[in-house]
């Protein structure tokens, strides 16, 4: 795929969404590392329902590490591998508040240091709440990127790398949204719905279907 190309789609992609946003709900970057950690294996809709919940009584490291294991695992029980997700969010509260004054870092090095973040994760921290220039690549992000042509990988690595390389810089910061959101809503996996897609004369899948 060409630089033209890939201009015109981030173009289109901007224009009808010009503000896109994560669909996990935070209102602070500590919140915003937690929802992420739970949300590993899980949905969204699945991690918010949980979040309601244990935020309102605990959205502080501290706050959330008095929970203790079994307060906590009352939070977000309904979320998978919860029993690991709290021992992980747990350690990382204790290490936030010894380590980190009790907030959270905004570096990568100091971010996959922490329990149950890994380079997707400290990704999504550093775009979304701290504005840098990362790209999280997940399943989503991962299967647009291939099927479109935009960024062909065979790893995410790769992806995320040739992402960060590709993508206009004006258009770099809120790409992850976009591109999480055109994967979740229209170039589903296993029938994309090729039929209503802004970016379908841009795309170079070769199998595509007529699906709205």
């Amino acid at each position: 795929m060409n630089a033209e190309k890939r201009r015109e789609i981030f173009r289109r992609l901007h224009e009808d969404n010009p503000e896109p946003k994560t669909e996990l709900n935070y209102s602070s970057p500590f919140e915003l590392l937690i929802a992420v950690i739970l949300s590993a294996q899980a949905t969204d809709v699945g991690v918010n329902k949980a979040t309601a919940k244990l935020f309102p009584v605990a959205n502080t490291p501290a706050a959330i590490h008095a929970l203790g294991y079994d307060g906590l695992c009352e939070y977000i029980r309904t979320i998978g591998l919860y029993p690991t997700k709290a021992r992980n969010v747990l350690e990382t509260c204790r290490i936030l508040v010894e380590r980190h004054g009790g907030e959270v870092p905004q570096s990568r090095e100091a971010l996959e240091a922490l329990p149950g973040v890994g380079r997707k994760t400290a990704n999504v921290v550093l775009n979304t709440a701290f504005r840098q220039l990362a790209m999280a690549v997940d399943t989503h992000i991962f299967r647009v990127s291939n099927r479109t042509g935009i960024a062909p990988g065979k790893n995410v690595l790769e992806v995320e790398k040739k992402l960060l390389r590709f993508v206009p810089r004006e258009y770099l910061l809120d790409a992850h949204h976009w591109l999480i959101l055109h994967g979740r809503y229209v170039c589903q996996a296993r029938k994309p719905r090729c039929g209503s897609c802004r970016i379908e004369d841009l795309c170079e899948y070769r199998q595509k279907t007529e699906t709205d």
